[in-house]
């Protein structure tokens, strides 16, 4: 009996010791989330790190924007905020229609500006949100008390970084990209060389002709002084009134120890970046698995052409009739069968081949060996999905990243775009039958493809990893540039350069002086000898 317990109290030991050597350490994590897409990806990591072991509290702010599932391994902590359904769905419906029948109709410009004016909107409902979680005493007790050892941001939505400083905790910020490359470079320091890194919304590439290159300086140039896409002067002053002395929301947000960017060279152009910035786009990407039996049977109908994957993202659901009739005209003349993701009204000229869904297994479709395109609107997610799996597509993009994702995609030779707003039944058919047809474009997908997965590290395991990284040394205050610490006059050594200016105007000042002198005394002398000779004369 005594052996048998022993033998127990062995297996008890070797299974908490196999738990701390699968965790290494076991901490608290605070999350600070955006909503739709920026959520699905944020979540992965976050499962991640809860299948290592550490305690995950995201802080919940809508009822409509993260699907807190029964057998999820998260916690949910409710931020109380007055009619949250209501004011997030409002948002979402609001966002959604300037997407697909606002923006797309104006130029670059324009269309920029709108965006602006949406996100300017939203400010007070973020304040809300904001004053719910630092003024409301007990709130903030509770998560003082719990001692979390770093906090996850996505800093679209502002504030969580504020809740960071105030709970003395070091923060990871994860995004894709902010207007302009506002927060990436001026808040983290990131250099942005204009000449052949293309700025957020310019659907320009790395090389760029003189005009191109006049395009983004001019476009840098509008978002740094006349677009923006928050009240700064407004969240300047919050974040002073909280914190009790002068700060800025920007060099708020540039404390954050690690930047994660949610992407990668496979749809970037090479550019420079910081220690502390890393880049792991695809990291929710994951092989394909079986389809369910009615759809993997429509896909195995298609025959040798296969199938092509249809989806507008989470957020567009249906479209006028008009735009939805000239799609499913276009879709009913290709041998390939369609699966498209589609919640509107049945289009009158919907082909046989296509079927409707409200629903799709999107990356089990793309990595299934029968698809031969995918048609998106060019959301990050779906694009990795593609680039994952090796799948060419044709882009529908309408705001947001999403252009600018199609228009690298088009330059490495893996997609072909068409405007939503002027497309043709037939142009959009030609895009499909070329991207279907051409071997260049799955060639270049597969590219892609092999490039991405040619990684010495995961993206997943590698976001994972810095943000242990940050809770096992207490921040990483060492991979920060000392650029935080530099005015701007100073980070651009305007100051040495005007030191050096003035040394060389006052050397030539002392320079030309010498010589006046020089030049005066000999004409002196001179004058003198002539005087001399004209008296002994």
């Amino acid at each position: 009996m005594h052996i048998m317990v022993s033998e127990k109290w062995v297996v008890a030991v070797f299974l908490l010791q196999l738990c701390w050597a699968g965790c290494g350490f076991c901490s608290k994590v605070l999350v600070w989330p955006c909503d739709m897409s920026h959520w699905l990806n944020l979540k992965t990591i976050l499962e991640e790190l809860a299948a290592r072991g550490h305690e995950v509290t995201v802080l919940k702010y809508s009822s409509i924007i993260i699907d807190q599932s029964k057998l999820s391994p998260l916690h949910f902590e409710n931020i109380p905020v007055l009619h949250e359904s209501e004011i997030a769905e409002k948002s979402l419906n609001e966002m959604v229609n300037l997407a697909v029948n606002v923006i797309p109709n104006l130029s670059l410009w324009k269309a920029a500006r709108t965006l602006q004016d949406f996100f300017l909107q939203l400010t007070g409902v973020f304040e809300d949100i904001c004053r719910n979680v630092l003024y409301n005493q007990t709130f903030m007790n509770k998560l003082q008390d719990a001692k979390y050892d770093v906090v996850v941001i996505d800093p679209v939505i502002p504030c969580g970084e504020l809740v960071a400083e105030v709970l003395q905790v070091p923060f990871v910020n994860t995004l894709r990209f902010s207007m302009g490359y506002f927060m990436e470079k001026h808040c983290g320091q990131l250099p942005v060389p204009l000449s052949y890194v293309p700025v957020v919304m310019s659907e320009l590439t790395d090389n760029m002709t003189f005009t191109e290159r006049l395009k983004n300086t001019m476009l840098s140039l509008f978002f740094e002084y006349w677009l923006q896409q928050y009240d700064f002067a407004f969240w300047d002053k919050f974040y002073s009134e909280t914190l009790g002395r002068p700060t800025t929301f920007c060099e708020t947000v540039g404390k954050a120890e690690i930047w994660l960017i949610r992407t990668y060279w496979d749809v970037e152009f090479p550019r420079p970046y910081l220690p502390n910035f890393e880049f792991v786009g695809g990291l929710h990407c994951k092989p394909a698995k079986p389809l369910p039996k009615e759809m993997e049977e429509f896909v195995q109908s298609s025959g040798e052409h296969g199938i092509v994957v249809f989806s507008l993202g989470s957020m567009v659901k249906n479209l006028t009739e008009e735009k939805a009739n000239l799609i499913a005209s276009a879709l009913a003349q290709i041998p390939q069968k369609v699966l498209w993701r589609y919640s509107g009204k049945k289009p009158a000229t919907l082909g046989s081949n296509t079927r409707l869904f409200n629903w799709i297994p999107q990356n089990d479709l793309l990595g299934h060996p029968k698809t031969r395109a995918f048609i998106t609107h060019g959301g990050t997610n779906g694009i990795y999905e593609a680039i994952y799996h090796g799948v060419p597509m044709v882009g529908v993009p309408m705001l947001g990243d999403q252009p600018d994702n199609i228009a690298h995609m088009e330059a490495k030779g893996a997609a072909v775009r068409v405007k939503i707003n002027k497309m043709t039944s037939s142009e959009f058919l030609s895009a499909l039958r070329a991207v279907i047809n051409e071997p260049s474009y799955k060639e270049n997908a597969m590219r892609l493809s092999r490039i991405h997965h040619d990684q010495p590290v995961k993206p997943l395991d590698r976001a994972v990893f810095w943000i242990e990284y940050v809770m096992r040394h207490k921040g990483a205050k060492h991979l920060r540039v000392a650029a935080h610490d530099l005015s701007w006059f100073q980070y651009h050594s305007l100051d040495v350069i005007g030191f050096l200016l003035a040394c060389v105007v006052t050397l030539t000042f002392i320079i030309t002086k010498c010589c006046l002198f020089m030049c005066q005394k000999f004409y002196m002398k001179e004058r003198k000898k002539k005087e001399n000779r004209k008296k002994k004369n």
